[in-house]
């Protein structure tokens, strides 16, 4: 799916803060709101309306919050497909979400030209607890919870060039919640800024994070006492990005590499630092659109004990790729072989 499109469908929002007054539970508790579908990406319907569930509760999760209940958004072409593969749609949602503790409560169905499901997610959080995507600090580590590619590997599979071992790797990882990351992160490190990696890929979610909304420059500034303008800017060790398998074959195959992939690279071209040493398959990867991404967590120091924690807690392939720097002037994003 192209990012101009997912732009127009992600949605997520602090509603606490954005009027206090009437959003705030309590001193003690703000809701978050998101909402998210999409088509079809495997041919599985119970594997499909699990992955839509899953990416849908991530962003309450890279929010910092806990989603707590849920609404079934559907589009169905009842003219072309049986009752029967809504209801294994339905039923892949629902299972995910009673993995993830979260009641589904409703929802609504429209008639659609293809299938679509996601969900409406509510979720509470403390209101002095939230994980922003755009509070990163200088020496900050970047620690990522999940390998990237599932776009590459999603178009892919539709081509049949998939091997078996790594498809189910493909649906495990899509299939995967973030609400082991969250928690692990709340409980081990203190979180600066948060988002989860989909549609607009590593390098443009990462982008989002180092742009402020109140800040017109493109990267985010930091007075010094001196009085002279810096820059924060992310440093990528390409190495250290965790890859699903078969990703980096497949995307020197031009017909494996999504619409919304290039896309993404062509946004973040202009202000990423690519070495001669990085490849275009690698360039491709680091801005693959995914779907249901693992979290991009910006924490103090090395980020080591986040990192350990997040493994033994069942997210082996959780590395830290990167850090923040301050600058005078240039990339937003360096990437290193």
């Amino acid at each position: 799916m192209g990012a101009a499109k997912l732009q127009l469908m992600e949605s997520r929002s602090l509603l606490a803060l954005a009027d206090p007054m009437r959003m705030l539970v309590s001193d003690d508790i703000a809701i978050v709101g998101t909402l998210d579908f999409f088509t079809p990406i495997v041919d599985e319907p119970e594997v499909f309306g699990g992955i839509a569930a899953a990416n849908a509760l991530s962003d309450v999760y890279a929010m910092g919050a806990k989603p707590i209940f849920a609404m079934n958004i559907v589009g169905f072409p009842s003219n072309r497909l049986p009752p029967s593969v809504l209801a294994r749609i339905l039923k892949g949602g629902q299972e995910k979400c009673a993995e993830a503790k979260v009641s589904i409560l409703g929802g609504h169905t429209v008639e659609d030209l293809e299938p679509k499901y996601g969900l409406a997610v509510i979720g509470v959080v403390h209101p002095k607890k939230v994980w922003r995507n755009n509070a990163l600090r200088a020496g900050d580590s970047l620690i990522l919870t999940k390998p990237i590619g599932t776009g590459i590997l999603g178009t892919a599979q539709k081509k049949g060039l998939l091997e078996p071992g790594t498809r189910k790797q493909l649906e495990d990882t899509l299939l995967q919640l973030n609400k082991t990351a969250a928690e692990v992160a709340h409980a081990e490190a203190e979180v600066h800024a948060a988002t989860d990696v989909t549609g607009f890929g590593l390098l443009g979610h990462l982008k989002e994070m180092l742009t402020p909304e109140d800040s017109e420059p493109a990267a985010k500034r930091a007075r010094q006492g001196n009085g002279e303008s810096r820059f924060l800017c992310a440093v990528i060790s390409a190495q250290a990005v965790p890859l699903l398998p078969q990703a980096k074959d497949l995307a020197g195959n031009d017909q494996c590499v999504p619409g919304g992939s290039l896309n993404n690279l062509k946004l973040v071209e202009p202000t990423t630092c690519f070495p001669k040493g990085i490849s275009r398959e690698m360039k491709l990867l680091l801005a693959d659109a995914q779907t249901s991404g693992g979290l991009l967590l910006a924490v103090p120091g090395d980020g080591s004990k986040l990192v350990a924690a997040l493994q033994k807690a069942g997210l082996p392939r959780t590395a830290r790729i990167g850090e923040v720097r301050e600058a005078t002037q240039g990339a937003t994003i360096v990437v290193e072989p």
